[in-house]
């Protein structure tokens, strides 16, 4: 089992990027990525999402949790904290919490702002929560990563983190992002395989 799961929710592209970027880190240490998302949420009650997506990996299940080494969790910031499609879908892990299967496995987190100081770091802190109480073991980025101490866009000790500008469109991944995405996709799965 060096499946990591690399779960995330993206609404203008730039989480997904930065998923996609985790998981060449991921590969590149020999384990799998396994890229998965949560469906939309909406308000209306009658609203339903289509079984598969129409574009983009699948949607993640119960047993992605159970068969995965690893997870690596994204959303983007909604008022300093992950959106509801991610906090919907932990909320539905109550089986998975009360049978252990997170517990002991490493995990990281990511996250998406329009500005620099758009609350990444709560929003980082706020998806680790869940985590804890499902007995994973937290990994952040360390300083020993020169992009953390050079970034002047993205990154922090607690996950990967963009800043992608209140624009139209995102503005892409910096090198730095890129670098420090990269970085925690190679730490989960590194950390996954020492502890098989």
């Amino acid at each position: 089992m060096n499946d990591i799961l690399v779960l995330y929710y993206s609404r203008n592209g730039s989480v997904a990027a930065m998923a996609r970027e985790i998981c060449r880190g991921v590969e590149s240490t020999g384990a799998i990525a396994r890229l998965r998302t949560v469906p939309p949420v909406s308000s209306v009650a009658e609203a339903t999402a289509p079984e598969i997506p129409q574009d983009g990996p699948v949607y993640v299940s119960h047993d992605d949790l159970r068969e995965c080494s690893g997870l690596i969790l994204g959303s983007p910031t909604r008022f300093g904290n992950m959106a509801a499609p991610m906090k919907y879908f932990l909320d539905t892990t109550s089986g998975p919490w009360l049978s252990g299967v997170l517990a002991g496995k490493p995990a990281g987190v990511f996250t998406s702002t329009s500005t620099q100081h758009g609350g990444q770091e709560s929003t980082l802190l706020s998806m680790m929560l869940p985590l804890l109480h499902h007995g994973m073991l937290i990994a952040g980025i360390p300083y020993t990563e020169p992009a953390l101490s050079s970034t002047q866009s993205g990154g922090t000790p607690y996950g990967a983190s963009h800043v992608a500008g209140t624009g139209s469109s995102p503005a892409a991944l910096s090198r730095d992002e890129l670098t420090l995405c990269n970085a925690l996709g190679r730490r989960i799965a590194q950390f996954a395989l020492k502890l098989a």
